[in-house]
């Protein structure tokens, strides 16, 4: 399952997360999105973890903690919306005449 965390301090790396994540079982990755210009945490990142059962008692056990100064903001990651992708603002519903 992935799960979306958000309210990430700066100083959190993804070892960080990936260490609060394994206390509640098994984490495949830890990743935390950065600015494709600077480099820098976007301030929120995904971890996946192979059991669903496991994914959610640490979104139920994590969302609301502190880390690191900042509480954590976990919950399912939601794919993202076609719709969404194309913010282009042609008004023509992205179709080409």
């Amino acid at each position: 399952m992935n799960i979306y965390v958000g309210n990430l301090s700066y100083e959190v790396a993804e070892e960080d997360l990936r260490t609060a994540f394994e206390s509640f079982g098994k984490v495949e990755s830890a990743n935390i999105i950065q600015d494709k210009y600077s480099g820098k945490s976007k301030g929120f990142g995904f971890i996946e973890m192979p059991s669903a059962e496991e994914a959610k008692a640490a979104i139920e056990g994590l969302n609301g903690k502190e880390l690191k100064g900042r509480n954590l903001n976990v919950n399912e990651a939601r794919p993202r919306s076609e719709s969404g992708r194309d913010r282009g603002g042609r008004g023509d519903g992205g179709y080409r005449y």
